[in-house]
């Protein structure tokens, strides 16, 4: 039986407002490290703790409770300036908000989270009691549990640095070993160690958020809408019965006409209302990163500062879940690979603060998110060379790479820069996962790079997953939808126009020689007659062009899965305008997928 039975409700409102409090004291303990003697921060992380307090009371959440009561008293302390913050007592407070997640993995689990650790409870008493921290001997860390010694007055004082490296995964030392840029921090060596039994892992996946908060003004758009939309039914009606009675005079149909294009005008402002309602602020998912940077940073030795930027951009809810690990992957990647050690930008005579950016804006239907780091950049040789030393790419497409796509070969599987492997980084795990993800979500990813100065990875992402923008192409009869976004052109193919190389049809456009594939290769169907057209595409670093027999036009749709059956390349199905069945195309697939045997050896007999 949960421990919140019959308060489920009370537990997702909690677990919504609290874990966004939350996100947001990660993001201001950041800034206070920086400037800890700010009245006003102190006092905003002061009513935070207390607010986390009070939802955790109304459960009956003791455990909680009693974490941030101790946690809210240190900041009335340090708000009252009857404490100055130092970085020992951050580190037990950085402590302190990392088992707070923790509860709240517990309790989304509908579990009453374990008491904190006696060690951070032990280190809040010590602290806000004024004490000073004493040494760990070597021999005490054996026992299960971290022990502490007991100064003269009898009362326990943990070391310092050996609670915070114990209770973050995160090293006050460089000889530690550093946060893994894919999962939770590490747990602390066995010397320490002490299991939590409802800790969330890794191993779990945490369950997608199934509520979304809405602006009642957006609401009251889509309530005035759908009103206008029933009156303009009602005067489709009317109009029906009198043209069935034979009243079809001149001006009946004209008042026909006149409510057809009113109500499309309509169901058009009304799909763009709820749409706007599916959107969330994209603060919401990167306020979670600043401590994530500056807590890896730390583990490296580096003094990294994540600046965000764009904050405000919406975007739709479903992407800010999928996005979450794509961008723990790039802000680790940043920090790790991307920012150079602070003995390199000392030799480079660059600040010893190193930025990385991670900005969001709307361009038109898309949302591009950037992350950008100042440090060494990428030098396009020693990438092939990597891939081609690990066995990834052959020497005859190494050789016959360009600059941009060799930046690219960061993401073929198993590719990594490190030379030597840590629980950071090393082991070729994570850019591959960045780029299947970001195409999951109908976008691509793309990566520039200055060398010495930084590089930037650029997203790309449609503004919405509900309605998507596509091209209606046709093989045969039968008509497919390709997304508008990979799409840069249309033009008329002749045969005369194909050229043969190395046994693979190409199309020379505007000095550029680009592949040819036929969509029934891709497709893997028999043949049509001779392909009249050719859709210019740009999928990741690939462009080439698709072959088809014609094309309908462009269309905006609302794809639906296909239930009990997944045709490979097909992504789902819509409707047309005259009712027949669209084939949704999934690009990404089919491409993926292509072999040298299906590859479209268009035109054939031309030479």
């Amino acid at each position: 039986m949960s421990a919140f039975e019959g308060m489920e409700e009370m537990l997702q409102d909690f677990l919504t407002e609290a874990g966004d409090m939350l996100s947001d004291v990660d993001n201001k303990l950041v800034i206070l490290e920086k400037t800890p003697n700010d009245r006003e921060l102190l006092n905003v992380i002061f009513r935070g703790f207390h607010t986390i307090k009070g939802g955790a009371g109304f459960l009956n959440a003791t455990p909680l409770v009693e974490l941030c009561h101790r946690t809210e008293n240190l900041f009335d302390k340090l708000r009252t300036a009857q404490l100055v913050l130092t970085p020992e007592i951050m580190d037990v407070i950085m402590a302190a908000t990392g088992i707070v997640r923790d509860m709240f993995g517990s309790l989304a689990q509908a579990r009453m989270p374990d008491p904190a650790e006696p060690v951070i409870l032990q280190a809040l008493d010590a602290v806000l009691s004024g004490e000073t921290p004493v040494k760990i001997t070597e021999s005490a860390k054996s026992t299960s549990a971290v022990p502490v010694e007991t100064p003269a007055n009898g009362q326990n004082s943990p070391d310092w640095g050996a609670l915070h490296q114990a209770l973050t995964g995160v090293a006050t030392e460089k000889s530690v070993t550093p946060v893994s840029p894919v999962a939770a921090p590490p747990a602390p060596p066995k010397a320490v160690e002490k299991p939590r039994a409802n800790a969330p892992t890794t191993a779990t996946p945490s369950a997608k958020e199934n509520t979304i908060r809405i602006d009642t003004t957006r609401l009251d758009q889509v309530l005035n809408l759908s009103g206008e939309i029933g009156l303009t039914k009602n005067r489709l009606t009317c109009l029906r019965s009198d043209m069935v009675a034979g009243r079809s005079t001149p001006d009946t149909l004209k008042a026909l006409d006149e409510a057809v294009s009113q109500l499309d005008l309509l169901v058009g402002d009304l799909q763009n209302a709820v749409m706007k309602t599916r959107m969330q602020p994209i603060g919401r998912l990167f306020q979670k990163y600043p401590r994530l940077a500056r807590d890896l940073a730390r583990s490296l030795g580096k003094d990294v500062e994540l600046v965000l930027e764009g904050e405000d951009t919406e975007i739709d809810k479903t992407m800010i879940e999928d996005l979450n690990d794509p961008l723990v992957h790039l802000v680790r990647n940043a920090v790790d690979h991307g920012v150079d050690s602070p003995e390199e930008r000392a030799t480079a005579g660059k600040p010893p603060k190193s930025v990385v950016k991670l900005t969001a804006q709307q361009i038109g239907d898309h949302i591009v998110i950037e992350i950008t780091d100042d440090g060494r950049g990428m030098r396009a040789d020693v990438l092939r060379q990597k891939a081609l030393a690990k066995g990834l790419i052959d020497a005859e497409t190494a050789n016959s790479l360009d600059e941009r796509q060799s930046l690219n070969l960061v993401f073929l599987p198993g590719f990594s820069t490190k030379d030597m492997i840590s629980d950071v980084s090393g082991r070729g795990v994570g850019m591959d996962v960045v780029k299947t993800n970001i195409s999951k979500l109908n976008g691509r990813i793309d990566v520039k790079t200055v060398l010495g100065q930084g590089s930037v990875f650029t997203i790309t992402l449609p503004l919405t997953l509900a309605i998507l923008p596509v091209l209606i192409i046709r093989l045969g009869t039968q008509p497919f939808a390709i997304p508008l976004s990979m799409v840069r052109e249309i033009m008329p193919i002749k045969p005369q126009d194909i050229q043969q190389v190395s046994g693979r049809a190409t199309l020379v456009v505007r000095e550029e020689v680009l592949p040819v594939r036929t969509l029934a290769g891709l497709l893997e169907w028999p043949d049509s007659d001779t392909p009249a057209f050719g859709v210019l595409m740009q999928a990741a670093e690939t462009s080439f062009v698709l072959a088809i027999d014609g094309f309908i036009g462009r269309d905006d749709v609302v794809i639906k899965p296909l239930t009990d059956v997944k045709p490979r390349g097909i992504a789902g199905a819509t409707l047309s305008g005259e009712g027949s069945v669209v084939l949704v195309l999934d690009m990404e697939e089919l491409l993926s997928t292509d072999t040298k045997e299906t590859r479209a050896t268009l035109f054939a007999s031309a030479r």
